[in-house]
């Protein structure tokens, strides 16, 4: 059987140059079975998991399409946006704009991307400029419009990419805002890892006779990364990641947190202890992230922390490794989060620790994957040393607070006795109205004074 290949596409020869420059050949299942049925006009309900070449899937026939068919604007007059593409964060807005520009490097067609967080100066200036392909995230892009900055009537393509996730930020009631002030008329794509009952029914509302393509099992994470679980108390999680990156063979590595606070102190905690770490999280501004996610693909920094907010948008080549320092809530986050690795037909490898509060978020994943963690070991019992390096049985943790959590109870009275709890004598007639820590009954000192 004869594998296509680009060239087999029909692409036009600039979009092919562009491939050839990356050196991409052979299209990904996804990209070899949307981007036909895409350049024939058809709407494209397409589910696959992170990591398989989505963007370049409705990438590509966009560009084709667009450079096919110049809006006639004259030579110097702005021109509103032919195509949007949706995206649930700013780093994967940022992301989907690079890709568009690498590929339609040798195409004379205007992009930009608009987000949150930053001075919206620059974005209204491109704009007014005039653009031809917008990449967007929906608060950003609803406030240009709502100044009228922005107008999307000239909308030819739109496109809803990772739209379960904007399910999950809760963007669907601004995505169905967005939606009505663009023509009917268009060619529409959406894009998911998984599809939830909410998703079904928006691609109902925005798709029309769609294209299914399904690549892989819904949310089935890639075969090829290895998956491990650590059970281990909250407590020595620190201690554990701390001897797991002592490992060189960890050399590019992302450790995911469930809040903000923990992503700052891992990364801190880390920087402390010799290991170059950066923290990405939607606290910080745009500049301070971009920096991170620059420090982190230029190997300056072995480390990046981030939230699963950033989870979709991180695209660094060869990362080797991620690491759950927290399990999620939502076992679809577990998914994006190991998607960061075992990108472009390469391996990797995704640990996870356990606390035994988080057991129903592992049986979730599990659950959702079709499949059992590997146990890599059990830690109660003194595998990891704690925060101050000294091994603990599994009978007592370390007295102190460490990662967010005390770390158990203290072992005796500071003076060296065992307190109790006093009891509360039991009601009886004689004492039925007795205080119960043996005080007079409410109101008997007022009557003694009286007297």
């Amino acid at each position: 059987m004869t594998q296509t290949t680009f060239s087999d596409l029909g692409l036009a020869d600039p979009i092919q140059r562009a491939l050839t420059d990356r050196g991409h050949v052979i299209p990904t299942p996804i990209q070899a079975r949307a981007i036909p049925e895409l350049l024939a006009g058809k709407d494209v309900l397409g589910i696959a998991q992170t990591g398989t070449g989505k963007t370049a899937a409705f990438a590509l026939p966009i560009l084709h399409q667009l450079s096919r068919t110049r809006a006639n604007d004259g030579p110097r007059g702005p021109r509103g946006p032919r195509a949007l593409i949706l995206a649930p964060t700013r780093e994967l807005a940022i992301q989907i704009g690079d890709e568009f520009r690498a590929y339609g490097r040798h195409l004379h067609l205007r992009y930009t991307v608009v987000f949150g967080g930053v001075n919206q100066k620059p974005q209204v200036n491109a704009l007014a400029r005039g653009v031809d392909i917008l990449v967007a995230t929906p608060g950003r892009l609803l406030d240009l419009m709502n100044q009228r900055r922005l107008g999307l009537e000239a909308i030819e393509f739109l496109v809803l990419d990772e739209a379960d996730r904007m399910l999950d930020m809760g963007f669907v009631r601004d995505v169905r805002r967005i939606i009505s002030a663009v023509p009917k008329t268009r060619q529409s794509l959406l894009f998911s890892a998984t599809m939830p009952d909410e998703i079904a029914r928006l691609s109902g509302e925005i798709l029309s006779d769609p294209l299914r393509i399904e690549v892989t099992p819904q949310a089935t994470p890639i075969e090829r990364i290895e998956q491990g679980i650590y059970h281990v108390p909250a407590a020595r999680k620190g201690a554990l990641l701390a001897n797991i990156l002592a490992d060189s063979a960890l050399s590019r590595v992302i450790v995911f947190t469930r809040t903000k606070h923990r992503a700052n102190r891992v990364a801190a905690l880390l920087d402390k202890g010799g290991v170059a770490a950066e923290a990405i999280h939607g606290n910080k501004s745009q500049g301070a992230r971009q920096r991170a996610l620059k420090r982190f693909r230029d190997g300056d920094a072995r480390v990046l922390v981030a939230t699963d907010i950033a989870a979709r948008g991180i695209d660094v080549d060869g990362v080797t490794h991620i690491i759950n320092f927290e399990l999620p809530n939502e076992p679809e986050s577990y998914v994006h989060r190991i998607g960061r690795t075992a990108r472009a037909g390469a391996g990797g490898v995704a640990l996870s620790f356990c606390d035994p509060a988080e057991r129903a978020y592992l049986r979730d994943i599990e659950a959702l994957i079709r499949r059992r963690l590997t146990v890599i070991g059990d830690q109660p019992a003194a595998a990891v040393p704690d925060e101050r390096g000294q091994a603990k049985t599994s009978r007592g943790e370390p007295r102190g607070e460490s990662w967010g959590k005390p770390q158990g109870e203290p072992q005796g009275d500071p003076r060296g006795e065992r307190r109790h709890k006093r009891r509360r004598p039991r009601p009886t007639a004689a004492n039925a109205n007795a205080h119960p820590n043996g005080a007079r009954p409410n109101g008997a000192r007022r009557r003694k004074r009286a007297a």
